[in-house]
């Protein structure tokens, strides 16, 4: 039943605040790995734990969620989910120790990884079902928002603070939004009162956890332990192998699985599912190499960073209840999907062209058509994912959509690091073999650094070192400046590869009410 006056207002902004929280955490951490890795004394690439655990006990949880809503009533969980993360928030600021900020970071995650999907349910409720597409727009506006707002926030906290409020700046938050939905959001009938009949899943849980935790692992830990020479991937490489196919065996051949991946059997859903994988490789990816970019080979802080992020995000964010609209009044989903894959190709093109010597405003134009091609694509790929199913199935295809948009995320940001190493090594390789010893261009460029060093002070064999230390430096630069580039056309390829398929996607006839599919995941939960 959907919601009126202040109470709808009130869910509206109970539900977005909570999915934009959760997606905030996903990305805040990045910008204060080198403090939290002095505050706590230890390595960044032990302190990297802090956002693998997250994402591993992200991904896990979120395919859950219509399973877990069912069998505990929705509204319950969802607020014990949100009393966990805050709880989880607290304590991950208040740690002395590594293992103790793994294991807390992993606890948020369990949290967060509920408030995605259930916040998304329980904001189309407030709406009626003609107007449930605008209420995908507001909610895709959080989509967006969330992991661009979270370099931009850490950035400014660590510039300004010390990196425990990264996690405690959701308490109060937290907090609010609890008492809130306590008191304004309504269970459904019956919601959690029919749990006898529900039997737990525990073997496809547990099938679950060990394939998709361990490939999680597999693809954010890879690329810094060299992939299959480590022990630890190979390991966590065969238990992810046994325990996915172990997983979809196991869940299509019984009654009542925990996910029901006999959804995926209509075409429909199973294109969707490559659309949204590609859509989270292009949206988290982005994310990941723009400010890597803008901060190692720019210069830029990661509160410039950010800040130069956020402008353009505005227009996703103005575009996305637009868009809601129009889908509400029987527009397709379909040329939505193909303009935005189409424009987010072009930004990555134009990304990988950009010069050296760009300030940070000459991206703004890039970035705006990356926010446009975002906002065409978010909301019309759930309006698709559920475009054709039973609305008893609703919920399992919101599920799986949202866990393959983590784990595109997740094998973007991997294939990026990994990719950007091995192309650093080829440009660097190449741009060394140009820098011939005794040749005229590098012993003039190395004279004029050695000369300046020493009309500052320094004798002549400190300067002559330092020369060539900085010609080095100005090497690798240029190497990681080459590599990030070949990146950003390996992102436009994922997408240009991709758009023949929307050829097979199936439009919604305006007369069965076009764009209710996409909000019909309330009756899912």
């Amino acid at each position: 039943m959907s919601a009126k006056g202040i109470a709808k207002f009130v869910i509206v902004i109970t539900t977005i605040s909570a999915a934009v929280m959760e997606l905030i955490d996903t990305s805040i951490v990045n910008v204060a790995l080198n403090d939290m890795a002095g505050g706590l004394g230890v390595s960044i690439e032990d302190i990297s734990w802090v956002i693998t655990s997250y994402a591993i006990a992200n991904v896990i949880i979120i395919p859950l969620t219509g399973f877990l809503a069912e069998y505990f009533g929705r509204k319950n969980y969802y607020l014990v989910s949100m009393i966990i993360f805050t709880i989880a928030s607290y304590m991950c600021g208040q740690s002395t120790g590594l293992v103790e900020i793994i294991a807390w970071r992993f606890i948020q995650g369990v949290g967060g990884g509920a408030l995605l999907s259930t916040s998304q349910a329980i904001l189309f409720d407030a709406f009626e079902p003609q107007d449930r597409p605008i209420a995908s727009g507001l909610f895709g506006m959080g989509i967006v928002l969330g992991p661009t707002l979270g370099p931009t926030l850490g950035g400014y906290i660590i510039e300004h603070f010390s990196w425990p409020l990264i996690f405690t700046i959701n308490i109060p938050v937290g907090i609010i939004a609890s008492i809130l939905t306590y008191t304004f959001i309504d269970k459904k009938p019956n919601e959690g009162k029919n749990k006898s009949n529900i039997k737990i899943d525990y073997t496809g849980i547990a099938l679950l956890t060990a394939g998709i935790g361990c490939l999680q692992y597999v693809l954010e830990r890879g690329e810094s332990q060299d992939w299959f020479s480590s022990e630890s991937i190979r390991i966590s490489a065969l238990v992810a192998a046994i325990g996915l196919i172990g997983f979809i065996y196991y869940e299509l051949s019984i009654k009542n699985p925990a996910v029901n991946l006999r959804v995926l059997g209509n075409r429909n859903l199973a294109l969707t599912t490559i659309f949204t994988f590609v859509a989270g490789f292009g949206l988290f990816t982005s994310v990941f190499v723009y400010p890597v970019l803008a901060q190692r080979v720019l210069g830029f802080t990661a509160y410039e960073t950010g800040v130069s992020l956020l402008p353009p995000t505005l227009i996703a964010v103005l575009c996305m209840p637009v868009i809601g609209k129009l889908m509400s009044k029987g527009v397709s989903a379909v040329p939505f999907v193909v303009a935005g894959f189409i424009l987010f190709a072009f930004y990555a093109v134009l990304s990988a062209s950009v010069s050296p010597d760009v300030g940070k405003w000459d991206f703004f134009i890039p970035l705006a058509i990356r926010a446009l091609g975002i906002s065409m694509v978010q909301l019309p790929l759930i309006s698709q994912a559920v475009a054709g199913l039973q609305p008893k199935d609703y919920a399992a295809g919101i599920a799986l959509n949202n866990m393959i948009r983590q784990l595109g995320g997740a094998f973007g940001i991997a294939v990026a690091n990994n990719y950007v190493a091995h192309q650093y090594m080829q440009h660097r390789t190449d741009l060394v073999a140009n820098l011939t010893p005794g040749s005229a261009a590098l012993t003039e460029r190395t004279n004029a650094i050695t000369q300046s060093l020493m009309a500052q002070g320094a004798d002549a064999a400190t300067a002559t070192t330092k020369a060539y230390a900085y010609i080095s430096g100005a090497v690798d630069k240029q190497a990681y400046y080459m590599s990030y580039l070949d990146t950003f056309r390996l992102i436009a390829v994922f997408f240009i590869l991709v758009i023949p398929l929307t050829l097979f996607l199936r439009s919604k006839k305006k007369e069965a009410d076009a764009g209710l599919a996409a909000a019909a995941l309330s009756e899912a939960h």
